[in-house]
């Protein structure tokens, strides 16, 4: 059996100091040069095996701060827990996103983009409302820590928000997120229906969350419903998959 190249080879040597510990989270891995000296291998043949390392979410190259063990952050969403915990009084300000990530209020930041919009057929259905009717369309990017950790892009009835403190992007972030909104505008969710799916991002996304190449995101559709229907449309929440766990317990 022929010999395996040798850029598999040097990216097996990594990869197995990645999985012992040896070559912990956040650790610089040793530079081009040092790798093509102990290996006795062209850059070319380097740079082929950290781009393999790469494209397996397990390491990240930042300009001029090298090539870098990824750290994953602990980020943990408890489907049954997330929501009911931001509808009980705030000692603190807090949202479901803070809550996952463990941060603080000062740690967490948040982009906004607002815009007046039309539903095209999937959110008509989604809301059970007839195509054409005016949403607010809301897309957020989510920091934790000052990095990017999460897009949303979500919709609420127009007639429901237009001309409130929700529909103005400088009261963004509120303390309690969408659940205290909607119930501050006197329609509390009591039930919240979401559907996963797994895809590859796009350009877009994969810029705006600054993922390495090769990792897939978790689409999340959402919907929130009060006693009078569905009030929020999340389409969708994008998450990179390499960064997020999704915890579901089911009571019997």
């Amino acid at each position: 059996m022929p010999d395996r190249p040798a850029y598999l080879r040097i990216a097996d040597t990594l990869r197995e100091g990645i999985r012992d510990g040896s070559l912990p989270p956040g650790r610089r891995l040793p530079t081009i040069a040092e790798l093509c000296e102990v290996h006795g291998v062209s850059e070319i043949v380097v740079r082929q095996a950290v781009a393999l390392l790469r494209g397996e979410g397990l390491v990240e190259t930042r300009r001029g701060g090298g090539t870098l063990v990824k750290v994953v952050p602990p980020a943990r969403r408890v489907a049954m827990d997330r929501y009911r915990a931001v509808t009980r009084p705030l000692a603190v300000p807090e949202t479901t996103f803070t809550r996952d990530q463990k941060i603080t209020w000062e740690e967490y930041r948040l982009d906004r983009e607002f815009t007046r919009v039309r539903a095209d057929d999937e959110l008509g259905g989604l809301f059970e409302l007839p195509p054409g009717t005016e949403l607010l369309r809301r897309r957020f990017v989510f920091y934790a820590r000052g990095e990017p950790q999460q897009i949303s892009v979500n919709y609420l009835p127009w007639d429901l928000v237009g001309d409130t403190p929700v529909s103005d992007p400088a009261r963004e972030p509120w303390p309690g997120g969408t659940l205290a909104q909607l119930a501050y505008l006197g329609h509390p969710p009591v039930r919240v229906e979401e559907a996963v799916r797994s895809r590859m991002p796009t350009p877009e996304e994969a810029e705006t969350l600054r993922m390495s190449g090769g990792v897939p995101v978790l689409g999340i559709t959402r919907r929130m419903l009060a006693g009078d229907g569905v009030m929020e449309v999340c389409r969708e929440i994008v998450l990179p998959a390499d960064r997020v766990v999704l915890d579901y317990s089911i009571d019997l």
